[in-house]
């Protein structure tokens, strides 16, 4: 089952994804608009994060927030911005998903 806790961490996942983008269309940060974007996504990554790790474990919220940021930043890449994709990437892509499945699962046992 899943606790508010788990919620704020895969929201600070999903936005992880949305400051890395923002961060690269900023342009070193000379665009405005996307350099106030990356930092309100960010901002608000880093407050679920740290939501969230006041239940979980510090090493599990880190590695599942940076799982989800990392496989949403591939997709993201790989659908909107051309980034090169091939049947080695996405398999390693799938891995790091199950690896944050199989944290989740096994975290939940030990937290009661």
């Amino acid at each position: 089952m899943f606790s508010l806790a788990w919620i704020c961490l895969i929201a600070a996942g999903l936005l992880e994804p949305c400051w890395a983008v923002s961060l690269k269309r900023s342009g070193k940060f000379r665009n405005v608009r996307w350099s106030v974007a990356t930092v309100v996504f960010l901002i608000g990554s880093l407050y679920l994060l740290s939501f969230s790790m006041i239940t979980l474990p510090a090493g599990t919220a880190y590695a599942v927030w940076t799982g989800i940021g990392a496989a949403g930043t591939f997709v993201y890449g790989i659908l909107f911005m051309n980034d090169p994709y091939d049947v080695m990437r996405i398999m390693f892509a799938v891995m790091v998903i199950a690896g944050i499945v199989g944290l989740q699962r096994t975290s939940s046992r030990n937290l009661g």
